[in-house]
């Protein structure tokens, strides 16, 4: 069984007030996306990894990952139109090289904060159920509104959770629906998740955290760099 890694670094960073996107801008002097690539690199179960790239920046991507000694990346491919084509390129590159036993982790390049036990009982999950997405229950209160300024009816909380990557698929399944949607010319899907669920796919969930940050703002990275103080336990439990 293969267990192999699309990281979706195809982001150009708009809200970072940054010419350079944000998965290469510096924390601690080094780049966000080998933050996020050493936690895959550093897990024996991981074979291997696909990073999916803005185009001009491929071979920026290829010397960082020579540079910081990141040998589980294989390959490097061209991003999508959109954040659906970008996860379908990294996907569907394996179409030749897995089979139906093989895994699949989706994951998006600006996440860096992954403690290894999250990351296993994900795997764990996944290969019990067939897929597995990081989760987390919804604390704050929920209200429906109609035009974004005002609402009137509270929704229960305990019905929804908030899904964050990674998320990790049946290689078949996930290849499979990538095709489906391309077929019918669908490409605005946000997630795999929202793609599996459009086409009946039950979602299972794996314990998320609070700390998996999506690094989208420069505020952000003031709350990244706070949290590397804390252990990889103590950040699994946040």
């Amino acid at each position: 069984m293969k267990i192999e890694v699309v990281l979706l670094a195809g982001g150009v960073g708009s809200r970072m007030n940054s010419t350079l996107p944000k998965q290469f801008i510096e924390i601690d002097s080094v780049p966000v996306i080998i933050h996020t690539l050493l936690n895959f690199e550093n897990n024996y179960r991981i074979t291997g990894i696909t990073i999916v790239c803005l185009k001009d920046y491929i071979e920026l991507t290829k010397e960082l990952c020579k540079k910081y000694n990141i040998k589980k990346v294989h390959s490097i491919v061209e991003g999508g139109q959109t954040g659906h084509d970008s996860c379908r390129n990294g996907v569907l590159s394996y179409k030749d090289k897995l089979g139906k036993d093989d895994f699949v982790i989706i994951h998006d390049a600006v996440r860096p904060i992954l403690p290894q036990v999250t990351l296993n009982e994900m795997i764990d999950t996944a290969i019990e159920k067939g897929n597995a997405c990081l989760a987390v229950p919804c604390y704050e209160t929920v209200v429906c509104t109609d035009d974004g300024l005002s609402g009137d009816k509270e929704i229960d909380r305990n019905s929804f959770m908030r899904v964050q990557t990674p998320q990790m698929y049946n290689y078949e399944l996930i290849k499979n629906l990538y095709l489906k949607a391309e077929e019918e010319n669908l490409h605005n899907f946000v997630y795999a998740n929202t793609l599996a669920i459009h086409y009946g796919t039950r979602i299972y969930f794996s314990h998320g955290f609070s700390g998996n940050y999506k690094i989208t703002t420069p505020e952000d990275i003031v709350l990244y760099k706070a949290l590397l103080n804390f252990s990889e336990d103590e950040l699994a439990k946040k």
